[in-house]
């Protein structure tokens, strides 16, 4: 049995969440103006150029690093770590996919970006309610280890304060 109390909340892990929050958010543009967002983001994945595989590395390394967390967490972990794998598989199987070419994924990202379809709101609302739940996932453990850091620095305090009484 593993002891739960050493649980550990990496500095990084509020901004990855904080991070991949806005990326879902920016696409409130797909809800303002679709064609400039569907064309914009087509001819991102069909050019395949600097801004592409910038991209795809930086979503990558936060996905590996995500999961590589949650399996050396492996029974300590919190149960939001589950988003670094299921979201990490999602998403490394999605680029996997658009960079081989797969088929049938190029198929379901050109419904995805189909302007003139009816689910258009719903598919790119439901990324941005997505983004919305994990940027403020972020913001709440960036919150929490701010406060665990000021406890630590005040419990650290006090004991100084004691060792000067006696």
């Amino acid at each position: 049995m593993t002891d739960k109390s050493k649980r550990n909340i990496y500095k990084w892990e509020p901004w990855f969440f904080i991070f991949f929050g806005l990326f879902h958010l920016h696409r409130i543009w797909a809800l303002i103006d679709r064609e400039s967002y569907a064309s914009f983001w087509l001819g991102i994945m069909r050019n395949r150029g600097f801004v592409y595989f910038l991209l795809m590395g930086i979503l990558s390394a936060l996905c590996i690093l995500g999961i590589v967390t949650f399996f050396r967490e492996t029974g300590r972990n919190y149960p939001w770590r589950l988003i670094y794998l299921c979201g990490g598989a999602y998403l490394l199987f999605d680029l996997f996919a658009i960079a081989v070419g797969l088929k049938f994924w190029h198929r379901l990202l050109d419904k995805m970006f189909d302007t003139g379809s009816g689910s258009w709101n719903l598919i790119w609302g439901s990324f941005i309610l997505l983004g919305g739940a994990v940027f403020t996932l972020g913001i709440c453990l960036l919150k929490k280890t701010l406060s665990g850091k000021k406890q630590h620095d005040i419990s650290i305090h006090v004991r100084r304060q004691i060792k000067e009484i006696k």
